[in-house]
C-alpha cells in the first residue's frame, strides 16, 4: 500500500511518506468528516494500534486523501473504511489549517477540506477494530465542555475545531 501523502516541499506539492510528513511538521493536505444527527455529533475514539494520538476522541473521521483524489471521494472513502458508513451525503463546510503536536516528536500541520453529513435514524455503523475502538453520540454543548475540562482525552484536531472553527463547521 502506498503510504505517501500529499504534502508541500519547498512549495511544491509532493507525495512525502506519511510517517516522514509528520516527524518533518511539513504542511500537508487532510479531510475531517462530522456526521450529525440534530445537535449530536458522532465521534470516534481511535484505536490503540494508531501510530499517533492512539485511544484518544476525534471528530466522526479524518484521513489524507490520495495523490489526484478529489476531497469529497476521499471523505466519502474513509467514512466507509473507518465506520463502514456509505451512501450519506456530506456538504463542504471550506478549508481551514492548523499545527499541533500529536506526540512522539510528530506534528500535523494539516490543510483540511471539512465535510458535515447529517445521519439518517438508523444509520448502520460498523466500525473497524484497526482504525476505530469506540464510537459514540455525544451532545455538542456536552463535547465542548469534555474537550475544555478533560483536554488529554481528545485529540488536539477536535479541540481546535471545536474552540476556533465550530461556527462554519457546525452552522446550520
Amino acid at each position: 500500500m502506498d503510504n505517501t501523502i500529499p504534502a508541500w516541499v519547498d512549495g511544491t506539492l509532493t507525495p512525502v511518506d506519511k510517517i516522514e510528513v509528520h516527524l518533518r511538521g511539513l504542511r500537508h493536505k487532510a479531510v475531517s468528516v462530522f456526521v450529525l444527527r440534530g445537535d449530536r455529533l458522532l465521534i470516534q475514539r481511535r484505536a490503540l494500534e494508531k501510530y499517533h494520538t492512539p485511544g484518544l476522541w476525534a471528530n466522526t473521521c479524518c484521513t489524507h486523501p490520495h495523490w489526484n483524489e478529489l476531497p469529497a471521494d476521499c471523505a466519502a472513502r474513509r467514512l466507509a473504511e473507518e465506520l463502514g458508513i456509505t451512501g450519506l451525503a456530506l456538504s463542504p463546510r471550506g478549508q481551514v489549517e492548523y499545527r499541533a503536536g500529536v506526540g512522539g516528536g510528530m506534528i500535523e500541520h494539516e490543510l483540511v477540506d471539512l465535510f458535515v453529513g447529517e445521519a439518517p435514524e438508523g444509520m448502520k455503523i460498523d466500525p473497524n477494530p484497526a482504525e476505530v475502538m469506540e464510537f459514540a453520540w455525544v451532545d455538542l454543548e456536552v463535547l465542548a465542555r469534555q474537550t475544555d475540562e478533560s483536554p488529554e482525552r481528545f485529540t488536539p484536531w477536535l479541540r481546535i475545531y471545536l474552540r476556533k472553527h465550530a461556527d462554519q463547521i457546525l452552522a446550520r
